[in-house]
Formats: C-alpha cells, structure tokens, sequence
C-alpha cells in the first residue's frame, strides 16, 4: 500500500509517521504545500491514500484537486473541528482530528482497508466543502444545558460555561460560580452544539470559552497554556497540532 502525507507542519507529519510505522505502513513521500503537491502528482504516480491536512502554509489543500484530478482514497487531517465537517464523513473514508489518537487513525485506516479491491475516487465537492469552511451556513447552537443536582434539574447558560472537559469517560460544564455539572453528551458530540466562535477544542479533553481567557502563556513545545477567569483544577494546554487554529480563531 502506498501511502503520501500532506501537511505542512513538518513535525506533525512526522509524528503520523511513527503512527503508521507503528501499524506496518510505510509513507512513502511527505509533501508540506499546495504548489509541492501539485508539482508532485502531476510528475509521480498516485498513492493509494492519502493524508491530507486542510489547511497548508500556502492555501487550502482543496486547491491541489483544482490542479490536479486525484484518484486515490483521502483521510482528511485537520485542526478545525466545526460541524461543516460532517461532509468528510459522508462522502470520504474518514477524517481525524488533530492531535491525531492512535486508537482513531486504525479505525480510519480500517475503514480504507474494507472497502477494498474496490476502486477509490474522490467524489467530494470540494468547492462546497471549502465554502462551507469559509463561511459557514446559518445554524443555532445551544443557549443552555439542562443538568441534574440530586432531584432537581438546573439550566445553565452557554454564556455562564467557563469551559468543558472530560474526566473518568464524564463530560462536565465548568460555570463561571465556580461549580461543575456532568452532562450526558460527550465532547465529540459538543463539536455540533457549541457556538464555534465562542468555544474552540485546545486539545482531546477541553472546550474553552473566549470570553472566560485570563491569559495566554508560551509552554513547551511551542504550545500555549490557557489560564481562565476561574477554573483552575487542572492545565489547559493548547495541542502543538492545534496551536495555529486557535491563533485564528482567537482572531
């Protein structure tokens, strides 16, 4: 199986690497812009799959397929977590949420593997996928979660969650009084109900709330760490593969 990486964070495509290497696969070529890959399919025979970061240094990976008509299956690499996504998961073998779990990039690779001999096309519009990237349609979000204290049920406001985390396979609303609340919703689920201009995923186990950032500190491994107004039980670090997302997303 010929395998290609597509991204332009050179660690990160390194660190998918040792990931596949850990599962037999070999990458055969890593590729870190749009005008490199271009250059690159137009002189060399397709891979069988593809991992593809969406947005590159250079522009949005989209443009390559512009350039170039692709035949191989694609596993989309991403920072962007937002439900305009959904589309990867209806039209392609998969995508994965930076960073990047192990336990994810086998079912992904998985997947791509049970659909064999079968031949794979890219059948995704990506013109609609990227406008849906850039301006993303109309939707309502959730204004309040209702939780349960002893026998009685409370309302909370998205505007009073400080953030969301998981703990012990729990998900739980962080208040800005300080308290903590279990939902019945799992942080994967939360990526279609939070307002994505308020609440951004900074790594596997967080949402954080714009509006509830005291400070922002450089931590190691060119990450950043999140202090907020209130919360403070445990570090909220920004994933080094997500950093750059948050930067835009702050903005």
């Amino acid at each position: 199986m010929k395998v290609l990486i597509v991204e332009d964070e050179k660690p990160s495509a390194r660190r998918l690497q040792r990931m596949l290497e850990k599962m037999d696969i070999e990458v055969n070529t890593m590729l870190h812009s749009v005008e490199e890959s271009i250059a690159w399919f137009k002189e060399n025979s397709h891979p069988d799959l593809i991992f593809l970061d969406i947005q590159l240094s250079d522009g949005l990976s989209f443009e390559i397929f512009e350039a170039v008509s692709i035949s191989s299956a694609i596993i989309f690499t991403t920072a962007y977590d937002e439900y305009a996504l959904k589309a990867f998961k209806l039209n392609s073998i998969d995508y994965l949420l930076k960073p990047i779990d192990q336990d994810e990039l086998e079912a992904a690779v998985n997947k791509y593997k049970t659909r064999l001999p079968e031949k794979q096309h890219v059948t995704l519009d990506f013109n609609a996928i990227k406008q849906l990237l850039v301006n993303p349609i109309e939707r309502s979000y959730k204004k309040r979660f209702s939780v349960k204290v002893g026998q009685h049920l409370k309302l909370i406001h998205s505007d009073d969650i400080e953030c969301v985390y998981s703990e012990n396979k729990g998900t739980y609303l962080y208040t800005t009084q300080g308290r903590n609340y279990l939902i019945d919703t799992s942080l994967e689920d939360l990526e279609f109900e939070l307002e994505p201009h308020v609440f951004f995923r900074v790594n596997r186990k967080f949402y954080v709330n714009i509006n509830a950032i005291k400070d922002m500190v450089s931590y190691t491994n060119s990450r950043l760490e999140i202090k907020l107004n209130t919360y403070n039980d445990y570090e909220i670090i920004v994933a080094r593969e997500r950093v750059k997302a948050f930067k835009n997303w702050l903005e």
